[in-house]
């Protein structure tokens, strides 16, 4: 029998338990050791390393940077992992047509400072693109700020080339802005979190860069009017490539970690962003800070590079500050409507007033997508996770999804038949199936107890 080391070149395979445990997690903050790690560099080497683990039905878990939220990463099983952080290339950057080609080990914000010379923009931002690669992104469907404008992920994928469970290398989508051949394998694998096989390229679409961008701060000393100017800005017509909302222990936090000056006493504000032509955005911008200084709000405007720059540290440094408030934090990304955000935070802080636990809310509010974080000690982790459960309650009961960009990994997992009934689910793992009859591909992802049975190490 062949072993994995006799497939790679030298050096390609780790197995040492240093090495093992550097991708043993991700940002979810769940662990388990891989049995090996593989760092392919070619489309070629990942189908070799694939159609091994078929022939011993050995699970596989595809690793980008390792910045998901949910879990998806973790290798469960003693999987072998593939990471991906060695295929690293932008293959083509085809300004006329405004598509570029990349490998999946490409880093988001490297991927913008590459074409910026080109006067092009790829518009999805996560908060960690300094450091997320664009094939995370997009088995993940990443969102971020912008996504109220510009969409998510999903929206700029034309086509991929992808790995096969059984080692096959498909390509699926077209590098047209158009294409309706046969059903949509592009937009079902974009968020599918690794569960049908490997992305090994992805065809993406961009677009010209805006030629000016606007930032607003706008400050409350009330929640409700905070919510109810979200609410007037979308109605007004004009639609913001951001919309962020911290509430006030977020902001708190924020300061507390490091000072941006941010307003301590506030009870919530926004960070507004619009982006286009240069005497459009400046006519929207006094719109915007019209009706938020009608709805009670402080403005001021950072019409400078720096100024902006200062406001989104701010932003960028929320998750690390919340982690200086409490040991435990359990972060879910939910959605709403946009019109039941008020109704939403107003039942957050019952739950929080009832359960006698931290809840500390900021997110994308232009889009209904609130992240809120359950604070507690590890004395109380038994009553934060009873939260989660409640809070998903309240979102569904409003309209929303348990979910809107961190996918469902292993800590989603347990919740997914509350959004989802027994028809569809079974339907999705159907589909599962078909792609990967043994289930060796990120196995105990997505689907609760949907497990590899049995599995042989042969490395």
């Amino acid at each position: 029998m062949k072993h994995l080391k006799d497939i790679l070149p030298e050096g390609r395979v780790l197995t040492e338990e240093e090495d093992l445990y550097c991708y043993s997690y991700d940002a979810s903050s769940k662990e388990a050791i891989p049995s090996a790690v593989v760092r392919p560099v070619t489309t070629e080497e990942v189908s070799r390393v694939v159609r091994f683990a078929s022939e011993n039905t050995t699970p596989v878990v595809p690793r980008g940077a390792g910045t998901g939220m949910t879990g998806g990463a973790v290798p469960l099983r003693g999987s072998i992992v593939v990471s991906l952080e060695a295929m690293n290339r932008i293959i083509e950057i085809d300004e006329k047509n405004m598509v570029v080609t990349v490998e999946p080990g490409v880093i988001n914000a490297h991927l913008k400072e590459k074409i910026e010379s080109f006067n092009l923009f790829y518009p999805p931002d996560p908060s960690s693109m300094d450091f997320c690669t664009l094939g995370g992104n997009v088995a993940e469907n990443a969102g971020g700020p912008r996504a109220i404008k510009y969409g998510v992920t999903r929206d700029y994928v034309l086509g991929l080339e992808m790995v096969i469970p059984d080692g096959r290398v498909i390509t699926v989508g077209v590098r047209t802005m158009k294409g309706v051949v046969g059903y949509d394998l592009t937009r079902l694998i974009v968020g599918s979190e690794g569960t049908l096989g490997i992305i090994t390229k992805i065809f993406l679409r961009v677009i010209p860069m805006p030629e000016e961008t606007i930032t607003l701060l706008c400050v409350f000393n009330d929640l409700d009017m905070a919510a109810d100017s979200i609410n007037r800005v979308m109605a007004s017509g004009i639609i913001p490539s951001t919309l962020e909302f911290m509430d006030h222990d977020t902001i708190v936090a924020v300061e507390n970690f490091r000072r941006f000056g941010l307003p301590s006493g506030a009870e919530a504000l926004l960070l507004i962003e619009l982006d286009g032509m240069h005497k459009v955005v400046a006519e929207s911008a006094e719109r915007v800070a019209s009706i938020c200084s009608a709805s009670g709000g402080d403005v001021k405007v950072a019409d400078d590079p720096f100024s902006r720059k200062r406001l989104w540290e701010a932003r960028k440094a929320v998750s690390p500050a919340l982690y200086h408030i409490s040991p435990l934090k359990i972060n879910e990304d939910i959605v709403v409507p946009r019109s039941n955000i008020p109704e939403l935070i107003r039942a957050l802080k019952e739950i929080e007033r009832d359960r006698g636990i931290k809840i500390v809310c900021f997110g994308h509010a232009g889009d209904g997508n609130i992240h809120v974080n359950i604070m507690a000690d590890r004395e109380r982790q038994e009553v934060a996770t009873a939260t989660v459960r409640e809070i998903f309650e309240v979102t569904l009961r409003l309209g929303g999804t348990i979910s809107g960009e961190h996918g469902v990994g292993i800590t989603k997992s347990p919740y997914i038949d509350m959004e989802l009934n027994r028809a569809e689910i079974e339907l999705m793992k159907g589909i599962k199936r078909v792609f990967d009859p043994v289930n060796i591909m990120n196995p105990g992802k997505i689907f609760p107890g949907h497990w590899l049975r049995h599995s042989i190490h042969p490395y």
